[in-house]
């Protein structure tokens, strides 16, 4: 969103600088290279002023709103106060003969029906269809992406069916008056938003004023500068760019603001689909990562309570003498299933040189603590058979504690509980530490 809003953001020096020939690539490089290229010759004093006044009028106006509520109506009325008094300005002192770009002569009324001129035969059919259902699929990609992004802002849900319906038809009937395809603006919507609009009622009277102003008043927009149209969109855009959300995404998941980096320079960089499809990317890898490589933890007890926890979490819980508790956080899938078995067994390794270098008893059993295993596939089955197979000959026990059912079933249905025994496996894991601990005073 934040890449979206300076990307649109930087089209709009074409207007606010008074270029006439500007880039029609969105990438910052190119945009920023067409405006400096054109700084000695191109760019329109007037036009600056005119431009950055109103944008720091619009700016203004927004803080005043944001600080005093009661003032709400300050920020919502200064775009159109903008749009008269720059339309004025210019009308007055003739700025357009110094170089100030207008939006010139607007044909008033509507299109005609140019139903007459639709064909569904000739050269022109297959590349049209061709066309529209890439550009289609553009516009609806496009409109559910900016529709999520002001829904989750104003905290409503999106049917993506309803706006395909909605997208369709309204492209059809445009059709019917040669009006090109059409989707969500991100521009106009974030203008819409910064005003207060909350409802589709307000496209509605968007709408009629839109057609009041075609049929009726065209003429006296005439010599409204573009500027003032750069500015009032630069003004609605710039606050999308959410710096606070940003840092709250640092310091609550690095790879997460990795993946938010991504997207924003990939926007900025190139275009929407490629900061959308290196997010997206970023995303699937991290999703790989914790499905490949899934925590696991040795549990120790909690003095004077039967609870048993992550040691690096909690420094007061100690460990069972002879016993060793790894609770694996995830389920075990063939994807995951070498990595957990190395991984305990590297918690076996790592405390057997501990307990040798304080010259303590080595460790008799070793249990896993299941509860949050919520499946186990084939592969897993195997990879905890390989366990199986490794501690004894080490000469240590292996303990299931807490299966859940479905894992149950499959280690049933697998036969692996008769290669364990079924003394091995425990409801809870204080009852294996009951069963299995070494008989010294269990309390620390």
């Amino acid at each position: 969103m934040a890449g979206a809003a300076i990307t649109i953001a930087l089209q709009q020096l074409k207007g606010l600088l008074g270029i006439k020939k500007f880039t029609k690539k969105t990438d910052i490089v190119s945009v920023m290279r067409s405006a400096w290229s054109a700084a000695h010759h191109g760019w329109n004093w007037e036009t600056i002023l005119i431009g950055m006044s109103f944008l720091a009028f619009l700016l203004v106006a927004k803080y005043i709103g944001k600080k005093k509520k009661k003032l709400f109506w300050v920020p919502a009325i200064a775009p159109l106060i903008s749009v008269v008094l720059s339309t004025f300005f210019v009308y007055i002192t003739r700025a357009d003969k110094h170089g100030v770009q207008i939006v010139k002569h607007i044909r008033r009324g509507i299109n005609p029906s140019s139903l007459n001129e639709i064909f569904f035969s000739g050269e022109y059919l297959a590349k049209g269809f061709r066309i529209g259902v890439l550009a289609g699929m553009i516009a609806l990609t496009e409109a559910v992406a900016i529709g999520r992004t002001f829904a989750s802002m104003k905290d409503y849900q999106l049917d993506g069916n309803k706006e395909m319906v909605a997208l369709g038809t309204m492209n059809v009937v445009s059709s019917m008056t040669s009006c090109y395809v059409a989707t969500g603006s991100f521009s106009r919507s974030a203008v819409n938003y910064m005003a207060g609009c909350n409802t589709a009622a307000s496209n509605i009277v968007m709408s009629s004023v839109v057609l009041l102003t075609l049929e009726l008043i065209t003429p006296l927009f005439k010599y409204t500068p573009n500027a003032i149209l750069a500015s009032i969109i630069i003004s609605a855009v710039i606050s999308l760019v959410d710096i606070e959300a940003m840092t709250l995404i640092w310091k609550i998941d690095k790879f997460d603001f990795v993946a938010c980096m991504g997207a924003f320079f990939g926007v900025v960089f190139s275009s929407v689909e490629i900061g959308l499809l290196i997010a997206v990317s970023i995303s699937f890898a991290k999703i790989l990562l914790q499905v490949t490589r899934p925590r696991t933890a040795v549990l120790g007890k909690i003095p004077r309570t039967t609870v048993y926890r992550n040691i690096l979490q909690y420094p007061a819980a100690t460990k069972v003498p002879g016993i060793l508790i790894v609770r694996v956080d995830s389920a075990i899938y063939f994807s995951n299933s070498n990595y957990v078995k190395e991984r305990i067994l590297r918690w076996l390794a790592d405390e057997e040189e501990q307990l040798k270098e304080s010259f303590r008893p080595g460790v008799q059993y070793l249990i896993v603590e299941m509860s949050p295993v919520t499946d186990i596939d084939t592969s897993g089955i195997h990879a905890m058979e390989e366990l199986f197979r490794s501690l004894e000959k080490r000469d240590v026990k292996l303990v299931l504690a807490n299966p859940g059912p479905v894992v149950v079933d499959k280690l049933h249905a697998s036969k692996f509980h008769e290669m364990i025994g079924e003394d091995r496996i425990f409801l809870t894991g204080e009852d294996a530490i009951v069963t299995c601990a070494p008989k010294i005073d269990l309390e620390p």
